[in-house]
């Protein structure tokens, strides 16, 4: 491993505004930020990888070639899994179209230079600290560029939307599935967006403790996710999935806090999270040593700037000799974004939405070189490949019992809205 050498931080916006641009050289980068949130377990406050020293992108047996990959050597690892890898773990679901997006089903580097940025300091691992250190505070801010405004089209109308809804919910009255989770994509064709300015805007208008701007050559995801994949620390595996939904109304306290309150006591939403929660616990039970699992919280309400979210935690201890791969297996998808049970919602996916998901509700994280790891789910972002010009941006809802379609075509414009906002400029 690098060196790593420590500097004391002046000014914590301004140094990260810094290393931000300095990302920017790099084909390969992960920006990774908490926002300043302490939501439990709280881990990094912003990690930042550059440069690629070694990768893997396998083309099949993605899981098995990252473990032995991750084996050859113990170091940083940055990367993603994408929703798209649900083809090699389900091999017989229904082809779909692809978006031009393109980002891997699975991409993993070891970087050349980590950065972990605290209030009080920055951390540089890197063949030479110092020199990193000069670059990032030799970086001049540029003024934002003029940009053209970005109006998103919706790949289907509201009443195409519905009646999918409506098929899902004959599905799920007949027994196929308890929940599924619905996702429809909006999207811009032949624009040019400035993915920094856009994400630093994305940061302002919806700062959120999973947020990320990370690139891969030609693909760029920028994210606003306030959700949790997974997280190992020591021999501990927690997962924080969210389900359940509801509007902030900032300039009215009393209505915001009768939107939390209907969140709180809502039999749909509750319903909804509990049978994730039980799929949650069942996949950890997989990994995990036997009678280790539990639910930490269950129902818990937390607000961010756009939305009140539902947000329960489950944790396990992980069982001797399980591998990262083994993992992965066991939980991804993650079941927030899938619903249950999971491989027939992941039929009921494939036949019914309109294009593949791609990297959306895949995961973005690191692994250290103790192992342990913490990767998001990839919602509330914004996908742009650089070289077709395409701008991507999914929003799903968790379909049950209790669905109305018309709320769930709501939900979906609410979750959709910052991004809306911030490329309209």
């Amino acid at each position: 491993m690098h060196p790593s050498q420590i500097f004391p931080v002046d000014n914590f916006t301004v140094i990260k505004e810094k290393v931000l641009n300095w990302s920017q050289q790099f084909d390969t980068f992960s920006f990774l930020d908490n926002h300043q949130y302490q939501l439990h377990p709280h881990v990094q406050e912003c990690l930042v990888a550059a440069g690629v020293k070694r990768f893997i992108q396998p083309a099949q047996n993605s899981l098995q070639e990252l473990q032995t990959f991750l084996n050859e050597k113990k170091n940083w690892y940055f990367g993603h899994l994408a929703y798209n890898l649900v083809d090699e773990l389900y091999p017989d679901l229904p082809p779909q179209t692809d978006t031009p997006v393109q980002f891997d089903k699975l991409f993993f580097y070891e970087p050349e230079i980590v950065i972990k940025l605290t209030n009080q300091h920055i951390e540089i691992i890197a063949t030479n600290p110092v020199a990193v250190w000069e670059q990032i505070n030799n970086i001049i801010i540029p003024a934002e560029e003029k940009s053209v405004p970005v109006v998103l089209q919706s790949r289907l109308t509201q009443a195409e939307y519905i009646t999918k809804i409506e098929q899902l919910l004959a599905h799920i009255k007949r027994g196929d599935c308890y929940e599924i989770n619905f996702c429809q994509e909006f999207f811009a064709n032949d624009t040019i967006i400035h993915p920094l300015q856009v994400y630093r805007r994305l940061s302002m208008v919806s700062p959120n403790p999973f947020s990320a701007l990370y690139k891969h050559k030609q693909q760029w995801l920028l994210c606003a996710s306030p959700e949790r994949f997974l997280q190992k620390k020591g021999n501990t595996l927690l997962s924080q999935p969210i389900k359940g939904t509801s509007k902030r109304i900032t300039d009215n306290a009393d209505s915001d806090q009768r939107s939390k309150q209907l969140l709180q006591t809502s039999t749909k939403d509750r319903s909804e999270n509990v049978m994730i929660v039980d799929l949650v616990r069942n996949d950890l039970a997989r990994v995990c040593e036997e009678a280790s699992v539990q639910v930490d919280e269950l129902f818990g309400i937390y607000s961010f700037p756009q939305v009140h979210q539902m947000i329960s935690t489950i944790s396990g201890k992980v069982a001797d000799g399980v591998d990262f791969s083994t993992i992965m297996q066991a939980l991804f998808p993650m079941g927030s974004m899938t619903g249950a049970p999971k491989k027939r919602v992941a039929e009921l996916i494939a036949r019914y939405e309109t294009v593949k998901r791609g990297l959306f509700s895949g995961a973005v994280g690191y692994i250290n070189p103790d192992g342990d790891f913490d990767f998001n789910v990839v919602i509330r972002s914004i996908l742009y490949n650089q070289l077709t010009h395409y701008v991507s941006v999914l929003a799903g809802s968790g379909i049950t019992f209790y669905s109305n379609p018309q709320n769930e075509w709501e939900e979906c414009k609410m979750k959709v809205s910052a991004m809306e906002q911030v490329l309209a400029g």
